[in-house]
């Protein structure tokens, strides 16, 4: 990945962006400072994210969508854009932090990667993989997992049905679109909130289109619950 702040290259040929929303709270994991800044493993968690997407030469820029506010960054990590326009969901931080992207001179045909901060393991061999199998698609793509178990229906408590799992996948990030198509989907929603947008994929099916699903791992999983937390540390600690 190139400098944060080296000029863009290469203007014929799309490039690719990673962008972090980072101003959540993770009012679920338990934690008494926002989960992506808990340490795992001596650092904090979205440092281990960051540690993968920096490794991926295909990454031109590394954009992190903050809080206004927030006050755990001292100054800009090496390799990372840090952009205070975080907004009250996950949908209207990327939607802010496209136009950011397009503010440090970004163009439209461009692919952008976003991915959770707290999907910590993530590694980089998994967003080639994304990038490779993207990267002549029509319309991008996400990584994914197909459903493991056997999911059940539910209705005050108790179990209503079986519903089939053949089909059925676990989506994960990064995520990888164009910046102009992902920033015209989210567009379509703004006005209402977002509503019924949980992530970039769907935004896109919302506007009509058919992202691709590309395989991933279970060990790329969302660190979300306080159980999460042992878990991802001793996958990390296994790593060489």
């Amino acid at each position: 990945m190139s400098d944060a702040e080296a000029p863009l290259t290469r203007p014929g040929t799309p490039l690719c962006h990673a962008l972090l929303p980072c101003a959540g709270t993770g009012s679920r994991a338990g934690t008494e400072i926002p989960k992506q800044y808990q340490p795992i493993a001596g650092q904090p968690m979205v440092m281990h994210t960051l540690d993968a997407l920096r490794t991926v030469l295909r990454l031109d820029r590394c954009l992190v969508v903050i809080a206004p506010d927030d006050v755990f960054w001292s100054s800009q990590p090496v390799g990372v854009t840090l952009a205070r326009c975080g907004g009250a969901t996950r949908a209207e931080s990327v939607f802010n932090g496209l136009q950011a992207l397009r503010d440090h001179g970004a163009q439209e045909h461009d692919w952008v990667l976003v991915h959770d901060a707290a999907r910590c393991l993530v590694t980089p061999a998994q967003v080639d993989a994304l990038i490779d199998a993207c990267w002549n698609d029509a319309v991008g793509g996400l990584l994914a997992l197909p459903l493991p178990d056997t999911l059940k229906a539910e209705a005050q408590g108790r179990v209503a049905a079986t519903v089939d799992r053949s089909d059925k996948w676990l989506a994960q990030t990064p995520q990888m679109f164009r910046l102009g198509a992902l920033h015209a989907a989210l567009s379509l929603t703004a006005d209402r909130g977002f509503a019924g947008v949980t992530d970039e994929a769907s935004a896109m099916e919302m506007a009509g289109q058919a992202p691709q699903l590309v395989r991933g791992s279970a060990q790329n999983f969302k660190v979300t619950y306080p159980e999460d937390f042992a878990l991802a540390e001793a996958v990390l600690r296994s790593r060489p």
